[in-house]
């Protein structure tokens, strides 16, 4: 079988460039309309619960521990060390869909969503604040969930044995995917719970 973790490396690089200049590109945006709306955007932002903000922040960040320790357990041929602390990072995983769905849905039922009757009443800042903010933890939380994928893919082949010491680069490579996740969060968290 042909490896080149090299190669696989410099590809999973290239990639998370890419996802890079996608979240900039938002993060542009916001920086953008932030400075024409200030006023609005402080105010929009004191809908959003920081605790909740806050609790994912933890759980993101408690995950990236998680999945370097899995990829150095699973470097050194600990496979069962591995595959606990990912079931446990895709635990977190879970953890930080479920607050943001209960996050979402207290937002939903008072009508702040985009398009919906309580949002468009609101001032034209607020009204993009909000679409910004969807637009941005909805794209976050989609790529929480194909990280979540990938680890649990990486899982499995663990626990069936075809994922091993030789084999980490796919666990290395899906660990870099997740720990780009995470630091993504950590501009999403202050840019839309911190506004001030």
């Amino acid at each position: 079988m042909h490896r080149d973790e090299p190669g696989a490396k410099m590809g999973m690089w290239l990639f998370l460039f890419s996802e890079l200049l996608l979240f900039g590109g938002l993060f542009l945006v916001y920086a953008v309309y932030f400075s024409r709306y200030r006023t609005d955007f402080i105010s929009a932002g004191k809908h959003l619960d920081t605790l909740l903000g806050t609790l994912n922040t933890a759980v993101l960040l408690t995950s990236s521990l998680l999945v370097a320790m899995a990829v150095s357990a699973l470097r050194s041929g600990f496979t069962r060390k591995a595959a606990i602390l990912l079931i446990l990072t895709v635990f977190c995983a879970g953890g930080f869909l479920a607050v943001k769905y209960v996050e979402w849905g207290g937002k939903i039922s008072h009508g702040l969503y985009p398009n919906g009757p309580e949002l468009l009443k609101l001032p034209k800042g607020e009204i993009m604040f909000f679409n910004l903010y969807y637009l941005v933890t909805g794209l976050h939380g989609l790529h929480v969930v194909i990280g979540a994928l990938l680890l649990s893919g990486i899982l499995g082949g663990i626990l069936i044995g075809r994922v091993g010491k030789n084999e980490a680069i796919w666990l290395e490579n899906s660990g870099l995917y997740w720990h780009l996740v995470d630091l993504i969060w950590v501009y999403v968290f202050p840019l839309f719970y911190l506004v001030t």
